[in-house]
């Protein structure tokens, strides 16, 4: 049999070295799953059980793998599912390539079965690189263009192709007028930063007193001359959500996460500080930065099209985090006063001892600080941890202290429900040698969490190292909305939109065959994580958390604080627990320390 496009295709992402495409079939790429059975399943395809998953798990194995992630659908309805994942995809910067069937070519414009206009529904989201294949001879440029693009804008493609087209006979583009050829591999440059910058981002630091440094998800390949840099300068160092693991939570003067999820440290130091710099970062709430005018600030960015508009920096970098931290770093002067950073250092020892004194505190009948909390003490090293948006992303943000192999992410930018088991999924197809532990709201386990179960049983067989963790804060409750309408609006909860039915999460994962534990109990916490790492399999964790333990910013505005009150006031069905729950955790802060 002749060589098919299809087949082409396939070969083009084998040769790039692709070895996973996650995906859920339809007829309109038949001709390539017909490709894939002579093919011998090379690339491996994963099986999701909906569309929009099969992306968030090439998204989860990108940003976990370092390399493209691939996504394949069906026309009209697949190729339409697939969005969600693909805008998580370009709002966090992270390589995908999506590659699509379309209505046979001799259907098209006769409003036909899934016809819809893919290159314009495509436009946005994959804007940077979205082309439709009409020809056999487009490939393979099409293919090589749309995994460079990628890589190099950090950013979804797509590849469009007619059904038709799919079977048809591959001919090679020729030597010849308007035929493009192309060519495998791409050697990337080290973008060097320039001396004269340099020289001048070391004169400001130099300057400043009270240095304080924000690094990002861009800074996590420059770890190590990172903290040489924060301890030459004295500085601390906080991190948005996407930068948690860019640096280790163990470091005394890194002071944890950044923003309305972040730490009372990391919003103290930049109140107080001088000086910032900003490694790596897009972190786009500049109501968490240093007043205007309060602090000169320098930013070191690879992408030249997000540098300078987050803060009124005083010089833009454009250059590799590593190589421009490893140019500034001999232009250093020591801080000999190291009052700055004995605060930051002070601060930090008392936010982790107030983290746990909160997680102690009753609920009913699980505090949700407690099971993070639990884990953040027998996490182990070479972990990697994905948590869903909504309440898990606080405590996520707040309770997990990373140490230096810990990976984690979750769905930044778009903030979306729903990526964390498909995440862990990719997570595990990145690395199955690795234990992924996934944090779920009960909301988004519903949504979708629950049939990816069904995925996870499905492969983890295949997987070296068994363990992948779901743990669902199961509290009934859409939690973050619910209490965003309470701090934002001064709404109390409306339980037609909020109220969750009741699910029994652990007896369904145990009807796959996973392993599960219901937990009612705080003191049973400890136990069941230290099965669930020992585990010969994946576990569900059925955590039954207290939907009434606050999600308290370390710097409410009193405004929130008023607007909270007000909905308690206007009948809150939960205001005496939310009372109860919101004094006894607040007082964490205030009372006596170990190091008081």
């Amino acid at each position: 049999m002749s060589e098919t496009v299809a087949d082409q295709m396939l070969s083009r992402l084998r040769e790039w070295g692709v070895d996973r495409v996650f995906g859920f079939p339809g007829d309109g790429i038949n001709g390539l799953l017909a490709a894939w059975g002579r093919a011998d399943d090379d690339p491996v395809f994963i099986q999701a059980r909906h569309e929009e998953m099969a992306a968030f798990e090439a998204v989860g194995y990108a940003k976990f793998s370092g390399k493209v992630g691939i996504c394949t659908a069906t026309s009209g309805p697949g190729a339409v599912h697939l969005l969600n994942g693909l805008y998580d995809a370009k709002l966090d910067h992270v390589p995908v390539v999506a590659i699509v069937g379309q209505t046979a070519r001799s259907a098209m414009g006769g409003s036909y079965q899934q016809e819809v206009d893919l290159q314009t529904l495509y436009k946005d989201v994959a804007g940077a690189y979205v082309v439709t294949v009409t020809v056999p001879e487009q490939l393979p440029n099409v293919i090589d263009r749309a995994i460079r693009v990628a890589q190099s804008e950090r950013c979804p493609t797509a590849v469009i192709v007619h059904s038709d087209v799919f079977e048809l006979e591959y001919t090679a583009p020729s030597h010849a007028f308007k035929m493009v050829p192309s060519s495998i591999g791409t050697q990337w440059p080290e973008v060097l930063p320039d001396d004269s910058a340099i020289q001048r981002a070391a004169a400001i630091l130099n300057e400043g007193e009270r240095v304080a440094i924000l690094a990002g998800q861009g800074s996590r390949g420059a770890r190590s001359v990172l903290l040489e840099v924060a301890e030459r300068l004295g500085a601390g160092i906080a991190k948005p959500l996407l930068g948690k693991d860019a640096v280790p939570d163990t470091v005394p003067f890194v002071t944890g996460s950044i923003g309305l999820l972040g730490t009372r440290p990391s919003y103290e130091l930049m109140m107080d500080c001088d000086t910032l710099l900003i490694v790596g970062s897009n972190f786009p709430y500049s109501q968490f930065l240093p007043e205007f005018g309060q602090a000169r600030a320098i930013q070191i960015d690879i992408d030249g099209s997000f540098i300078g508009m987050r803060y009124p920096t005083e010089l833009n970098i454009v250059a590799d985090a590593e190589s421009a931290l490893r140019a500034l770093l001999p232009n250093l002067q020591e801080k000999t006063d190291r009052s700055w950073r004995q605060t930051i250092e002070d601060n930090v020892a008392r936010w982790w001892e107030t983290m746990e004194m909160e997680a102690m505190v009753e609920a009913d009948p699980v505090n949700p600080m407690r099971l993070f909390h639990e884990l953040s003490t027998r996490l182990p090293d070479n972990a990697i941890i994905s948590a869903d948006s909504g309440s898990a992303a606080n405590w996520y943000a707040r309770q997990l202290r990373f140490t230096d192999g810990v990976r984690g992410s979750l769905s930044g930018t778009l903030a979306t429900m729903g990526p964390g088991v498909p995440y862990g999924i990719g997570a595990k197809f990145a690395h199955p040698d690795r234990p992924a532990i996934v944090f779920a709201g009960d909301g988004a386990m519903q949504m979708n969490g629950m049939a990816e179960l069904i995925t996870v049983k499905h492969y983890w067989q295949q997987w070296s190292d068994p363990r992948l963790i779901v743990a669902v804060l199961h509290n009934n409750d859409l939690n973050q909305v619910t209490w965003e309408m309470r701090a934002m609006n001064g709404a109390p909860q409306f339980l037609p939109s909020q109220h969750l039915p009741d699910v029994d999460y652990a007896a369904f994962a145990a009807s796959l065959g996973l392993a599960a534990t219901t937990i009612t109990d705080p003191g049973q916490l400890g136990t069941a994580w230290d099965a669930a790492l020992a585990a010969d399999r994946p576990t569900v964790l059925d955590v039954h958390t207290d939907p009434s333990v606050p999600p308290i910013p370390p710097h409410a505005t009193f405004e929130q604080a008023k607007d909270m009150l007000e909905a308690l006031i206007k009948g809150d069905v939960d205001r005496w627990s939310i009372i109860k729950e919101g004094i006894a955790t607040k007082a964490q802060e205030f009372l006596p320390h170990r190091g008081s």
